[in-house]
């Protein structure tokens, strides 16, 4: 049996609002389903649920209330090449009351949090070469937004 795993957030009324922000965001993303609360109940007509993808990766949505707000203890990770990238998802996700947090974290709007990691960042903290990695991440630490050229200056001894 194939089995699928689909991360499910919990958001405090703004599941469908979110799930086409983010469809906004990344390519190959779509908003699939909502699920309305069925008519003669209190919230009857108001979306419950809502089913999307973000790069091909399916997530549902629940507006669940306020009573589990999102935690830097669950992130995305957007793995990317270039500081275009970089720059594009770190400025789509700030949008709108997003918060920069350090080391190429940062919050949106809804309280997710996302790291946006260039594959620089990864190959240099790996490289056999344990000087030029520890000097990249002093860098890194010392970033918001991850600068790809100053990991570039910082793994050259810059």
């Amino acid at each position: 049996m194939d089995i699928t795993i689909i991360p499910s957030l919990w958001f405090d009324g703004d599941a469908a609002t979110a799930a086409e922000f983010y469809a906004s965001v990344f390519p190959d993303s779509r908003v699939i389903d909502r699920a309305t609360y069925p008519e003669g109940t209190p919230l009857a007509g108001q979306v419950v649920s809502v089913t999307f993808e973000l790069a091909g990766q399916r997530f549902v949505g629940i507006n669940g209330g306020p009573q589990f707000p999102f935690t830097e203890a669950v992130s995305f990770m957007v793995p990317v090449e270039t500081q275009d990238e970089v720059d594009h998802y770190w400025n789509a996700l700030l949008a709108d009351g997003g918060e920069e947090s350090q080391c190429g974290w940062l919050k949106d709007r809804f309280g997710l949090s996302w790291q946006i990691v260039p594959e620089a960042l990864d190959r240099y903290l790996a490289d056999p070469d344990r000087a030029a990695a520890g000097r990249v991440m002093q860098a890194m630490l010392r970033m918001r937004k991850i600068v790809i050229a100053d990991l570039d200056a910082a793994y050259a001894g810059e």
